[in-house]
């Protein structure tokens, strides 16, 4: 009867080193799937040609044509705070918050925004205060509000710098109470 307890335990370590096999395997697998899913959703920018990158020099034409955006990476420039205001409503008044980002074009453009962000802040604040509660209630609304800030904006810019710098104004959180 002594033989019996070791046959048991001599078949109990071979069935838990299969089981250690079978789990370091698929620990294996997960690992090369999860490693091969970032190998290919990496950005191949270093790979891609030069002639692929737009240079600053080159001027799109998304303002209406004046051609004063200049092409370059997307760069954003955040406004430091939230942009909160009253605006009036036909039932009673309601708090907006609003944050924004701006995208520009090109390091150049970037600094400029950065140099002039008080200049923004006051153009986006007088624009977003003439909206009305019922306006931003709706998604046509925001997006003509978004357009209004934006050519404000530009107009600003364009006034100070000699070009309109901004490329578009997006709307990163909003909240309407």
């Amino acid at each position: 009867m002594a033989a019996e307890p070791e046959e048991l335990e001599v078949e109990e370590k071979s069935a838990g080193k299969g089981k250690l096999f079978i789990i370091i395997g698929i620990v294996v697998v997960l690992a090369l799937a999860g490693a091969g899913y970032f190998f290919l959703m990496s950005d191949d920018s270093s790979s891609a040609p030069e002639t692929a990158q737009p240079s600053l020099d080159e001027t799109s034409q998304p303002d209406g044509g004046n051609g004063s955006v200049e092409l370059g990476s997307a760069l954003y420039v955040a406004m430091p705070r939230p942009f909160v205001f009253n605006v009036p409503g036909t039932q009673r008044d309601r708090l907006v918050q609003i944050k924004v980002q701006l995208l520009v074009r090109g390091a150049q453009n970037e600094e400029t925004a950065k140099k002039h962000i008080p200049l923004i802040e006051g153009t986006l604040l007088r624009i977003f205060s003439g909206a009305s509660a019922d306006q931003l209630g709706t998604t046509a609304g925001k997006s003509a509000l978004k357009s209004d800030s934006l050519k404000a904006v530009q107009d600003e810019m364009q006034s100070i710098a000699g070009r309109t710098v901004i490329e578009k104004v997006l709307f990163t959180g909003f909240v309407m109470q």
